[in-house]
Parts: structure tokens; sequence; C-alpha cells
């Protein structure tokens, strides 16, 4: 994403650190590091998880029902609609029959009894609406009837997008400007954003569709022909950044807008910008930053707020549109750096600061992605090192650990509403005793989409981690993006060269070929994944044009 006018510059984001130097005075003693406790058992009885178990407020921003979250249509109506014209393209068909048969009859009037001058005069006006009728059939009954292939002969990315006074075509055409179009289709404001991803996604090849589904680490130090490949010819959805490979204010700016202006689709561009003392990935080009333990130590939720908007601007400075944070575990254990990352050890402490800190960068304009889900507060170990296995109860998971994901989802509040979250590899052997989280139909699309009603963007954690194993055994990174996928993931994160990321894009498609994964599922999560760049301004809002 291109820096806005009033981003700030390098000093500009730099000045801000002064507020954050007066926050850390504020910091009580952290607790230092207790020695990790054994790893505990894993519980080999199979627990049957509850149909009848329900998590959806009907009071939150959804009103669909827990049902109809797993049964909906993977693509919205004009999608349908946009394949069946390509079918009857296909049949030798011509267009002008289908727009007949979809554009409804325009009404017949009587002319009524008048005087000559009278009559005549309505006559006119009688022509007046039909004119203006037939240019709203011929707008709203085409409005799901748009160029073939847009995406494989673009010559430039979808970000730049011509004024509509420009454009020519069946989408509008001169002298109709941008407001114009609007008020008369209502396009902007009556469409969803899926719906109108789901039109990109209808004239994606299967390539781009797969790429867009996949989030790109890179090894180099720069921008490299590797990633270059990754982004034009594998299509990469989004990329995520290291502090490696930030090491200084413009360098990053600069790859970044490499990145960007190379991608056909506008990027995600992401990094775990956590803070503290561990998590700090733009410790090259910004002063030390307080990490969320830092934060709560203060006692003042102003603290979160201002480090949420501190941080929002120099992301954005960069050209950086998501942070993978904040961290919303529930501490239940001094396990491995949960004592630097988390905002609490109780779920109302985690909601009270990761609140805050969410609003403010979410309201400056970086798209939050809460973690780890379901919540890694009780793991002995680092998942990055094996699987970590929590052995407590369904209750307990539920009340605790599952709680802040639940706030976070159903909030009314735009601002601190998650439309991103990251799970990770742990298992919880009480709700799945054989398949780590980010892998587990049952927390995937039972719990996080059915029961909480989650229907944002799930990026896996990274899919090269030791904790991505089963019965001991670890999984391959390709064969684990198609469990993810069909778990109900939306992006997978891992592959880090052309290399592996062509075998996790081959991996999905003999999966599509033996009905492994369902090309409906895939399809849902592209449109999950474009309508999210949608929502937050990445790209238009707009159907797709040649």
């Amino acid at each position: 994403m291109k820096a806005k006018d009033q981003q700030p510059s390098e000093q500009d984001a730099a000045s801000e650190t002064a507020q954050s130097d007066q926050d850390t005075q504020k910091l009580a003693a952290l607790p230092a590091k207790r020695p990790l406790p054994e790893r505990s058992p894993v519980v080999e009885e199979q627990v049957a998880f509850p149909a009848s178990q329900t998590w959806i407020d009907h009071n939150s921003r959804s009103t669909t029902s827990a049902a109809s979250h797993g049964k909906a249509a993977s693509r919205p109506m004009p999608a349908l609609t946009y394949t069946t014209r390509r079918k009857r393209e296909a049949a030798g068909e011509p267009l002008n029959q289908e727009s007949r048969e979809i554009s409804p009859p325009l009404p017949e009037t009587p002319a009524p009894l008048s005087r000559p001058r009278e009559k005549a005069k309505r006559r006119s006006t009688h022509i007046l609406v039909v004119v203006v009728l037939v240019v709203l059939v011929v707008l709203v009954g085409g409005g799901a009837l748009f160029s073939q292939r847009w995406l494989v002969n673009a010559q430039r990315p979808v970000a730049t997008a011509q004024p509509f006074n420009q454009l020519v075509g069946p989408f509008a055409a001169p002298p109709f400007n941008s407001g114009q179009v609007n008020d008369l289709r209502h396009l902007v404001d009556h469409m969803q954003y899926k719906q109108l991803a789901s039109l990109y996604v209808a004239n994606m090849s299967l390539d781009e569709e797969i790429g867009q589904v996949i989030m790109v680490e890179y090894s180099d130090e720069y921008y490299s022909p590797n990633l270059n490949h990754m982004l034009t010819d594998l299509h990469a959805g989004g990329v995520i950044m290291y502090e490696f490979q930030m090491k200084t204010f413009n360098q990053t700016k600069n790859d970044i807008s490499q990145m960007q202006q190379h991608a056909k689709i506008p990027l995600l561009i992401s990094a775990d910008e956590e803070g503290g003392c561990c998590v700090h990935r733009l410790k090259n080009i910004y002063p030390p930053r307080l990490g969320p333990t830092d934060i709560a130590n203060t006692g003042d939720v102003n603290v979160a707020t201002s480090e949420g908007k501190r941080v929002a601007r120099e992301l954005l400075a960069l050209g950086i549109n998501v942070n993978l944070a904040p961290d919303v575990d529930v501490q239940l254990r001094p396990g491995y750096d949960q004592v630097t990352r988390t905002f609490g050890s109780t779920p109302q402490d985690v909601i009270k600061y990761a609140s805050a800190y969410m609003k403010a960068m979410q309201g400056g304009g970086v798209i939050g992605c809460i973690k780890h889900f379901p919540g890694l507060g009780d793991a002995a170990i680092d998942a990055h090192e094996g699987l970590p296995v929590i052995n407590r109860t369904k209750d307990q998971i539920y009340s605790v650990e599952l709680a802040p994901f639940k706030y976070f989802i159903q909030s009314k509040d735009k601002l601190e509403r998650a439309d991103m979250i990251m799970p990770t590899d742990l298992l919880m052997p009480a709700i799945d005793p054989n398949l780590p989280a980010e892998l587990s139909p049952t927390f995937m699309t039972d719990i996080l989409r059915k029961q909480m009603g989650f229907d944002g963007v799930s990026l896996t954690d990274a899919l090269y981690m030791q904790g991505v194993s089963i019965n001991g055994r670890r999984i391959d990174m390709s064969y684990a993006g198609v469990l993810a996928l069909k778990a109900g993931n939306d992006m997978l994160l891992g592959p880090t060269d052309t290399a592996q990321t062509e075998d996790m894009i081959n991996a999905i498609k003999a999966a599509l070929k033996d009905g492994t994964l369902s090309k409906a599922r895939l399809d849902e999560a592209a449109t999950r994944v474009i309508a999210l760049k949608m929502q937050r301004g990445l790209m238009p809002a707009m159907p797709p044009m040649k």
C-alpha cells in the first residue's frame, strides 16, 4: 500500500517517542521467568464435541444464525450470474438475449385524456421517464455482467483505478461521473464487500486464486528476483517482513513500494510489531516501544491508546498495512515468553488493554490481527520447537482462553472488531485430541466460524513450525497448507522462496483434483482475502474491469 500524503515522515514518527518514554517510567518491575514445566502428556481419550453448543451473540453486529454460517453458499449470487454469462458466451448465445432475460419489462402507462397542449406535455414527461427507466434497467440489470479475464491482461495493479468518466465499456460510459453512477446503481452502498470480491475471484485463473491465499516470506535482505517472482508470477496475496529485512527507513519504504508496484493485486504487507523485548520488528528504524506486558504494568489504558496510535503511524509510514498484533492470549503460566507478550492473566485485563490498543491502531489505518487462537496462555513450550499440549477442561477453555477472541470478533465497535485472526499450533485434547488447533475443523470451522460468527480472514501461523505435527510426526508444509485450508483458514503463512511457494500451489491443485479440498472452500478463502483488501481501502470497492 502506498503511503498517503498525510502519513508521517520518519522524523514525524520518531517525534512521538517522547510519550513512550513517559509511559516507560510507569512500569512496574517485570517478573522473572521461571523454569519451564515439563510438557504435559497427550490425553488419548476421545472427547465428543457438543453439537448443541452455541456461542453466537444475537445482539452483536451479525444477525445470522450459527447454522447459516456453516451452510451459507461460498459465493454470493453475483458470482453465479457471472458464471452463467460465461457459459452462455461459450455456447454462442448472444449477450443481448441474456440482458433481456434478467431485465424487468417496462410498465405500460395509458395516456390520460387531456387538452392537446397538456397531452403533449405529459407525453414528453412519459418519454423522459421511460428514458430514465431504460438507463436504470440497463445499469442495474447489467450490474453483474462485466468483461472477462480482467486479471489476465491487466497492465497495472488494480489499486490504480481510472476515474469513472474515463472508463469505457459496459460498466459506465461518459458522460456519467462517479456520483451519478453510484446514485443510479447504489453499487458501493448496497453490494457487500464479499459480493464484489466474489466477482474478482470468479474472473481469476486458478493460479491467481491460489496465490491470493498465500502470504510469503523471503530470505533476502532486499527486493530480490526471488521475491519478485513470487509476487508477479505466483501471484502471492501478501508478504511478511522481519527485522533483518528492515534496516533503514528509506530502504524499507522503497522495498515495500516495489512490492506493491509489481503485484497485480494490492498486497497485505505484514509484520509482528508487538513491541517489548522480544517481538520488535522495527527496532533498526524506530526506538523501542512498550510491549503488551509493559503496557498492562502501567495500569493506564491511555498508555495502550498512545502505543496503538504510535505503532500505526510508524507502520504506515513504511507502507506496512497489517500488524500481526495484538496478542490476546491470557497468561495462565510463565510459559515461553508469555510473560512479556500478554496483556494480563485474566480475560478482563486482556480485553481492557488490548481493546484500547486495537482501537487506536485500527483507527490509525492499520489492520490488526488478534492471536494466537484458541489461546497459548497455558502453553509450557514454544510452538516453534514442538506442539504444546494444554490439558484444561472444555469449560475452562471457553470461559478463559476463548473469551477475548469472542469479545473482539463480536464487538459492535468496528475499530476494535477483529477482521483478521491468527490461529496457532497447540493441542487441546478436551476439544480435539488429535489435530493442532490451526489444522482442526473443530476449532477453525465449528468454534471460530459457526459458534463465534467470525467471517474475516484467518491467517495461519508459520506452517514450518515444529508444532505442525500429528501424532508426534511433522507434517510437510505443503500438505499442512491443504489441511489448513480444509479446516477453515483463508491465508497460508510459511513459504519462504519460489520453490516452497510452487510446492504449496501444486499441493493445493492436487488436493482440488482428487477431492481432498473443494473448489468452493478455496473460493471462500480467496473471497475473504479480496474482501478484506477492499474493506480496508487497499483496492477499490468496485467490480472488476478490463
